[in-house]
């Protein structure tokens, strides 16, 4: 597990980011890497959706911790785990069902039933999973002061990574920034920064901002449920579905 996480941290590459469409069970884990991906993502949306629950620590952590699992068995390259804000577990018990079910990595947010947490006790608990994982994992720590709609959410994201990055985080992820933040966040954390690729926004623009690593969240799951509805009425219609 080690190898594979310090794989995965290598790919982590300021200007020449990581790119991650992320997936959600063993088909689209396979698919993915079959393009050609060195490193695979779960997105917990996504996940929880295919569970029939919703985001947000809806669906039992049993649940979403096994469905990893099996996007960790289709995969022979490094995954990393979208594992919410922890699901309620000390940290030493979460590295450990981690560890277990293969994971290089994980997503750990910042907002706690709804409620963003206090940076300095986010901090602490990044820090104890470091403890307990050692370089086993790679630990991507998400900041969710823009998708909260934090006033100043710029220069709280800021703070929050500098604390995360201090506690251990191997990269912090700004979520939902737009690119016009995207530079002044690059320049103001002294590490890796995760961002979401959005419509309009070119993989060519954030590379050259400077980020690391580059997500795209439960959207490659939306596209793909798009196509089934595109095909599903097309059969009711009675039209042809390959056209």
């Amino acid at each position: 597990m080690t190898e594979k996480a310090e794989r995965l941290r290598e790919l982590h590459r300021p200007g020449d980011p990581l790119l991650l469409p992320n997936v959600w069970d063993a088909a689209s884990a396979a698919t993915v890497e079959e393009a050609g991906f060195p490193a695979l993502a779960t997105a917990s949306a996504a996940v929880a959706a295919m569970l029939g629950y919703p985001d947000h620590e809806g669906a039992p952590a049993d649940e979403m911790l096994a469905a990893a699992g099996r996007v960790v068995r289709a995969a022979s390259v490094p995954v990393t785990v979208d594992a919410e804000a922890g699901y309620g577990m000390r940290p030493a018990e979460l590295v450990e069902r981690l560890l277990a079910i293969g994971a290089a990595g994980c997503n750990l947010e910042d907002t706690y039933a709804g409620e963003l947490a206090e940076p300095e006790r986010q901090a602490e608990f990044l820090a104890a999973v470091r403890d307990a994982a050692g370089d086993t994992l790679v630990i991507n720590a998400r900041i969710d002061t823009f998708v909260n709609g934090v006033p100043d959410a710029l220069d709280a994201a800021i703070a929050r990574g500098r604390l995360y990055l201090e506690a251990g985080a191997d990269c912090v992820y700004p979520i939902t920034a737009p690119m016009d933040a995207v530079p002044e966040l690059v320049k103001g954390l002294p590490g890796p920064v995760n961002v979401n690729n959005f419509p309009g926004t070119s993989l060519a623009e954030l590379a050259e901002a400077g980020v690391a690593r580059v997500s795209y969240g439960p959207v490659p799951f939306l596209q793909s449920l798009e196509a089934l509805k595109r095909f599903a009425t097309r059969v009711l219609s009675r039209e042809d579905p390959y056209g």
